[in-house]
């Protein structure tokens, strides 16, 4: 059985538990320490921080995260939000940028894909933010699972990513 929170504060156990699941997912050729540096601690920082975690139970009843998801507030200033800024048009980067919830990543195990965790981790995440914008970097990929599942929950392509391949994809809060 799958269960989930979210938290909008996190521990140094909890950077610990997630950093299998992350490296095991994403695969990034950085080790532990770098990626707690330079990405991890900085983001938990940030005003709206805000962590999804998927955890299934072994039948020795000790709980496994299987997945997470996590974003905070946007803000012209932070690396993302400036570099986005700079590879969309100017009406769109006024319309979405700054202010909005930047979805950073949602990393599901490979052997617990096609269950529903990306998506319940993505509804979770995005559940009761107070953000009407809602943006994230993503392959340009558009057969890829992550394209598809951004597609299912309401969220478009509003320009080029920052690097090749990628696009940035928004959404805005439904009433």
């Amino acid at each position: 059985m799958t269960t989930y929170d979210v938290v909008p504060s996190v521990t140094d156990r909890d950077a610990e538990e997630l950093w299998p699941v992350y490296d095991a997912v994403f695969g990034d050729q950085v080790d532990e320490g770098t990626w707690r540096n330079r990405v991890w601690d900085r983001h938990a920082a940030r005003a709206g921080f805000r962590l999804a975690r998927a955890h299934d139970e072994s039948p020795d009843g000790e709980r496994h995260l299987v997945g997470f998801g996590y974003g905070y507030t946007g803000e012209r200033g932070q690396w993302w939000t400036d570099r986005a800024a700079e590879v969309l048009d100017a009406g769109t980067a006024e319309r979405w940028l700054g202010g909005h919830f930047e979805l950073v990543s949602i990393g599901v195990l490979p052997e617990v894909r096609g269950r529903g965790i990306g998506a319940a981790l993505l509804r979770l995440l995005t559940d009761r933010v107070p953000h009407d914008r809602w943006v994230l970097m993503t392959t340009a990929d558009a057969d890829g699972p992550a394209r598809h599942l951004y597609a299912t929950e309401g969220w478009e392509v509003i320009g080029p990513g920052v690097e090749d391949e990628q696009v940035i994809m928004g959404r805005r809060r439904r009433p």
